[in-house]
C-alpha cells in the first residue's frame, strides 16, 4: 500500500516536469526576426601593400593591397583616376569579392615619373558597403615621390551652377608641346574636382611650367573635343612650385565653320545645313535654268540651316551650287527624286492667356510673303472693333497681329480665307484665334540699379531656375532697368559685358587664346511675387 502511494506521489511529480518540457518546445517555435547584433559601420582596413604606398623605384607590374575584410569595387571605372594617365587602362580585380585589391600595369611606366591611383569611394566592404574614402596608392619610378601640388576651383563661365564632377589636367610645357596636344593626346596630370563646390588639388606634382586645363567631357577620354566638351583654360603657363589659387571658366566653343552635305527635303526645298558662325554664309546656284525659275534662301529659325525654296518644281536630275564662307568655298550637287511638296501651315506662337506687353504671332512652314489687313478683323468680349497692325516678320517667318489690350480682356482675332499667302500663292483658311489677358496683378515688376561700374555697353537678363531668358536689356550708360509684367517665380538677374558691342555673349576660344567675355550674377536668386514691384540694386564690386 505504501509502495502504490510512493508510485502516485512520482507520478504527480512526472506531470509537471513533462509539462515544462513540451512549454520550452513552444516557445522555441515562436516566430521572430534575430536582432543580428549592432550594424557594422567600419570602413575596412589596410593590412599591408605590397610594395608598400610611397614606394620608390618601382620596377614591378602588380601591386597587391590587403584588407582586414572582404571588399569589393563600385563604379570603379567611374572614379579611379590615374595620374599621369596610364595608354593601356591596368586590369583591377577583384571583379567580385575579395580581401585582396590588385592593380596589374599593362602599361610601360616612363622614368623619374610619380604615378597616383586614386580610387575616389569605390571601395566598399561586402557586407554594409561601407566606403573606404578616398585611398590613394602612390609610386614613383625614381628615388623619389614628386610633393608640389596646385589648387584652385571650377566655374560655369554663363550659367548660375557648375555641374559637378569637373576634369581637371595638367600638359607639361616642354620643346615637344604646342596647344593643340589638348585635342590629340592624354595630358601629363589628371584630377576631378572634389565635391559640389567644384574646388580641386592636383598633387604629387614635379616642378616646371605647364598649361592648366578643365574639361567638361561628355566621353571621359581626357582629350579636348570642341563639338561635345565644354573646356576652360588658365591664360598663362603656370610655373610649379606656385601658392596661387586657380578659377577656370568652362565655355562650349562654337565651333569652327563646317558646311554639311546638302539635302532635298521636298519638291520645293533644299536645305543647306552647317556648324560654327555663318554670318557670310552663301548659297549660289550654277546650273543654268528657265526664265522662269525663281528661287529664296532663308534662314530657318532656331536652326543651323539656310532653306533654299525655289519654283516651279526641278525637272532636272540635280542642280549644282557653289557655297561660300570667308575663304572656305565648296561645289555641292543635289540630286532629284520625287518627294513630297511642302504646303502652308500656320500655328499661333503664343499662349491663350496673355499679359498687355505680348505680341500675337503666328509662325508659317513655308516662307510668307503677303499679309491682307482687309481679312482681319479683331473684336474685344463686347463684339466692338479694335485697331491693329498686321504685319510680316521676314526674319523669324512670322506674321504678327499687333493691338493695344486692357486687363481681363478677351478679344477673338479672325483672318478669312487668304488672309496669308505664302511664296508660293498658297493661303490660309479661316483661322478663329482667342486671347485672354490677365491682369497685371498677376505679375511682377522689376527695377533694377547698378553701382560700381564703369564698364559698358551691358547685357542684362533676367533668367528662370532652368536657365532659360525671359526679359532682357541693353544699355550703353548706367540707367536703371525696369522689367514688367514678370510671371512670378525664382530667377537670376545676369549682367554679360559685351566687349565687341553684338549685344550676344561670346564664349571663348582655347586655340586662339580668347577668353570667354566676363558673366556676372546677383548674389541669389530673387523671388518675385504677384502684384509686386521690387526694387534691386546690384553692387559690382
Amino acid at each position: 500500500m505504501q509502495q502504490q502511494n510512493l508510485s502516485r506521489t512520482y507520478r504527480l511529480l512526472y506531470i509537471p516536469i513533462v509539462l515544462l518540457f513540451f512549454l520550452s518546445f513552444t516557445d522555441c517555435a515562436k516566430k521572430g526576426n534575430p536582432s543580428g547584433g549592432i550594424r557594422d559601420s567600419i570602413a575596412p582596413v589596410i593590412l599591408r601593400s605590397i610594395p608598400e604606398n610611397f614606394t620608390t623605384r618601382f620596377e614591378d607590374n602588380e601591386i597587391r593591397i590587403t584588407f582586414d575584410e572582404f571588399i569589393k569595387l563600385k563604379d570603379v571605372s567611374k572614379e579611379l583616376i590615374i595620374s599621369p594617365p596610364l595608354k593601356y587602362a591596368p586590369i583591377i580585380t577583384p571583379l567580385s569579392v575579395s580581401k585582396v585589391l590588385k592593380i596589374k600595369i599593362l602599361d610601360t611606366l616612363r622614368e623619374n615619373t610619380t604615378y597616383s591611383f586614386n580610387f575616389g569611394n569605390s571601395i566598399v566592404d561586402n557586407n554594409e558597403g561601407n566606403i573606404f574614402p578616398n585611398y590613394k596608392y602612390v609610386l614613383s619610378t625614381g628615388s623619389f615621390i614628386d610633393s608640389l601640388s596646385l589648387k584652385g576651383s571650377v566655374v560655369d563661365a554663363l550659367l548660375p551652377e557648375t555641374k559637378f564632377p569637373t576634369t581637371v589636367v595638367l600638359y607639361q610645357v616642354d620643346k615637344a608641346y604646342t596647344d593643340s596636344l589638348v585635342l590629340l593626346e592624354k595630358p601629363t596630370y589628371i584630377t576631378t574636382t572634389i565635391d559640389e563646390t567644384n574646388s580641386f588639388e592636383l598633387s604629387n606634382l614635379k616642378e616646371g611650367t605647364y598649361q592648366l586645363i578643365a574639361l567638361k567631357e561628355q566621353t571621359r577620354n581626357y582629350t579636348f573635343q570642341p563639338k561635345t566638351d565644354k573646356i576652360g583654360f588658365y591664360k598663362d603657363l603656370i610655373t610649379l612650385p606656385s601658392d596661387s589659387v586657380f578659377e577656370l571658366k568652362l565655355f562650349k566653343e562654337i565651333p569652327d565653320f563646317k558646311a554639311t552635305r546638302p539635302k532635298l527635303e521636298s519638291n520645293n526645298r533644299i536645305s543647306f545645313g552647317y556648324t560654327g558662325k555663318a554670318d557670310e554664309y552663301q548659297v549660289r546656284l550654277i546650273t543654268p535654268m528657265e526664265k522662269d525659275f525663281e528661287y529664296q534662301i532663308i534662314k530657318q529659325p532656331g536652326k543651323d540651316t539656310l532653306n533654299f525654296w525655289f519654283k516651279p518644281q526641278v525637272t532636272r536630275d540635280s542642280l549644282v551650287f557653289v557655297t561660300k564662307n570667308k575663304q572656305q568655298i565648296d561645289t555641292a550637287t543635289v540630286r532629284f527624286r520625287k518627294l513630297l511638296t511642302d504646303s502652308l501651315r500656320v500655328t499661333p506662337i503664343n499662349n491663350r492667356i496673355i499679359s498687355v506687353m505680348d505680341t500675337l504671332k503666328l509662325k508659317a512652314s513655308t516662307p510668307l510673303v503677303l499679309i491682307d489687313s482687309e481679312k482681319i478683323t479683331v473684336v474685344n468680349k463686347d463684339t466692338l472693333g479694335v485697331a491693329f497692325q498686321a504685319q510680316i516678320n521676314t526674319k523669324e517667318n512670322t506674321a504678327e497681329i499687333i493691338f493695344d489690350k486692357q486687363e481681363e480682356q478677351i478679344y477673338s482675332v479672325l483672318l478669312n480665307q487668304g488672309a496669308l499667302t505664302d511664296y508660293f500663292g498658297n493661303v490660309t483658311d479661316s483661322i478663329l484665334l482667342r486671347q485672354q489677358v490677365k491682369p497685371n496683378s498677376d505679375f511682377s515688376t522689376l527695377s533694377l540699379s547698378l553701382e560700381n561700374t564703369n564698364e559698358f555697353p551691358l547685357l542684362i537678363e533676367l533668367i528662370t531656375e532652368k536657365f532659360s531668358v525671359v526679359k532682357r536689356a541693353y544699355i550703353t550708360e548706367n540707367v536703371p532697368v525696369i522689367f514688367e509684367h514678370i510671371k512670378p517665380g525664382m530667377y537670376f538677374i545676369r549682367l554679360i559685358f559685351d566687349e565687341n558691342k553684338n549685344k550676344i555673349w561670346d564664349p571663348g576660344h582655347f586655340l586662339k587664346k580668347i577668353a570667354p567675355e566676363k558673366v556676372v550674377y546677383y548674389p541669389t536668386k530673387i523671388e518675385l511675387r504677384a502684384n509686386w514691384s521690387w526694387s534691386e540694386t546690384f553692387k559690382l564690386k
